[in-house]
């Protein structure tokens, strides 16, 4: 028999406040302990706030459920000191295949330019991510991790709010300064607060195999249209850890869920696209369905949404858990300024105008993508199909098919935040985007850009040395960082991917994404643009 993962049993402890009777004041509570809830106590210790974490679960996900996770996620996650483990356990690809009926139609590369750390994409179950995530949890004193607490009631106050727990001993009361909504699609918080969750929900199911077997199939997203072991339908396949392999297979609106995941039903549709060649096991089997939506507003007051309970999309693409890391990436830092008084309280509304931008990108590249794979009418099927006849020989037809956009980052262009450009730049690199990976030197060692920026804010520039340290604005720091100085340009790749020359600076965010940049080191703009980065005066 093949081996198959072992869920771990974690343990539920009553808490002290709970044993006294007498409610704490927390700084932030984390409700839901899945992959964004984990990531969110990691990036709040990262930057020294205390966290409560929430769950009434007292395991990992059942499932692979999220499956493939994107060089953003993982470069997030390298900053928080794991995603080495990740990488290491995971399996990394990069490129996609697309067939239409038995023959290959389209190939991509998700990350063709070399010289980054990060892979593309890692593919790794659900279960064990967050087995790693709690295991750097497990190392920071500053997160308070609690199994089997279930939040059933929330009010909120001026400054704070008040949440009633339940445990296997009976409900307690506990306040909070802020509350982090990270527990799903189905959030009860989400329905204690009164927001509206709207959207597109589709009526196509779909099954989900994770099937355990030997397979020398190389690590690539496979994608098939119409083929001929799943007729006028589609069908997916990854490569994951531990020698699972997840298969898709879309069964259309009319297909009756409680049949179709019986293995009787399962293992012969499995059989027909593997052949007979390969033994297998079933792993884990589900039937789902998916919407597209969102939250009215990712902040109700001092209750804040991230991952899935602010924003649901269709599985194609891998945007899901990649969205909540990013959700996550881009709250830490606001919350950390406002919570040492060092920005206005106003710089959390940033938050549902930075990511609900993000959302509704998301939302639409998502919809687009099952629009594409799952036609709804005889007319958006030939166009489908003709779409995929052509972009074997033709390149132009490419753009246009769709079995899935993978996640990228997305870019605020017009963020509140941003100091609009003011020289011209031939670089992808304009206020709102985040930053590029590149190998440097440091103190005559390799390294790499994105570890040296670090998580606070720092100043970028290049072949100029302005005799600085720091730059300050008002209780806003940021270090300067000088190419030729601190750190060593490796074979020209920085410069290139900045359009540096000399003189050539940026601003860049806690979160790695830029702020500001300019042809000239100028501090008294350098000031302004921090003063807005962080709400304040100098818009």
């Amino acid at each position: 028999m093949l081996k198959t993962y072992k869920f771990p049993k974690f343990e539920y402890r009553p808490s002290p406040e709970q044993q006294r009777g007498v409610p704490a004041r927390h700084t932030v509570v984390v409700v839901g302990a899945g992959p964004v809830g984990l990531t969110a106590a990691l990036e709040l210790a990262a930057r020294g706030i205390p966290a409560v974490v929430l769950d009434d679960n007292d395991t990992v996900s059942i499932g692979s459920r999220a499956l493939a996770y994107a060089k953003r996620s993982l470069e997030v996650w390298d900053r928080l000191g794991c995603a080495d483990r990740l990488i290491e356990k995971g399996v990394s690809w990069k490129v996609g295949k697309v067939f239409f009926r038995n023959e290959l139609r389209y190939q991509f590369d998700v990350l063709p330019e070399t010289d980054h750390k990060m892979p593309a994409m890692i593919n790794l179950q659900q279960y064990y991510l967050e087995e790693s995530l709690i295991e750097e949890i497990s190392r920071k004193p500053l997160v308070d991790l609690r199994w089997k607490h279930k939040v059933v009631g929330l009010r909120q106050a001026h400054d704070h709010v008040i949440l009633s727990v339940e445990t296997p001993d009976g409900v307690f009361t506990t306040t909070a300064e802020w509350v982090l909504a990270c527990d799903g699609a189905n959030s009860d918080v989400r329905a204690m607060v009164g927001a509206t969750f709207s959207g597109q929900a589709f009526q196509d199911r779909f099954l989900i195999a994770d099937v355990v077997m030997k397979a020398e199939f190389p690590p690539e997203r496979w994608f098939w249209f119409d083929p001929p072991f799943h007729r006028n339908q589609s069908a997916l396949l990854h490569r994951q850890a531990s020698d699972v392999w997840r298969i898709d297979f879309q069964l259309g609106r009319d297909a009756d869920p409680d049949e179709e995941r019986k293995p009787e039903r399962v293992v012969p549709r499995i059989r027909a696209m593997l052949g007979d060649e390969h033994d297998f096991e079933l792993e884990w089997v589900s039937i789902y369905q998916f919407a597209c939506r969102r939250i009215d507003d990712f902040r109700y007051g001092r209750v804040l949404f991230a991952g899935d309970c602010a924003h649901q999309v269709s599985p194609f693409g891998g945007r899901g858990a990649n969205t909540g890391v990013q959700d996550i990436d881009n709250l830490g830092w606001k919350l950390k300024l406002i919570i040492d008084g060092d920005a206005p309280i106003s710089l959390i509304d940033s938050y549902n105008e930075e990511r609900g931008v993000a959302a509704d990108d998301n939302l639409l590249n998502s919809t687009r993508s099952t629009d594409f794979i799952t036609p709804k009418s005889v007319t958006s099927r030939r166009y489908r199909d003709a779409v995929l006849e052509l972009a074997a020989e033709n390149e132009f037809a490419r753009p246009l098919l769709n079995s899935g956009r993978l996640s990228r980052p997305t870019p605020y262009l017009n963020s509140s935040l941003n100091t609009p450009d003011e020289d011209i730049f031939d670089s992808k690199l304009a206020p709102g985007t985040n930053c590029d990976d590149a190998p440097i030197r440091r103190n005559g060692e390799n390294a790499w850009l994105l570890n040296e920026l670090g998580d606070g804010f720092m100043v970028l520039t290049f072949g100029f040395s302005p005799g600085l340290k720091f730059i300050a604005q008002g209780t806003a720091k940021a270090r300067v960082l000088v190419v030729g100085r601190d750190i060593d340009d490796q074979g020209g790749i920085l410069s290139a991917r900045y359009d540096a020359r000399p003189g050539t600076t940026y601003l860049i965010r806690p979160d790695q994404y830029v702020a500001a940049r300019w042809r000239q080191f100028d501090a008294d703009k350098i000031k302004r643009a921090l003063a807005r980065a962080i709400g304040s005066s100098g818009r």
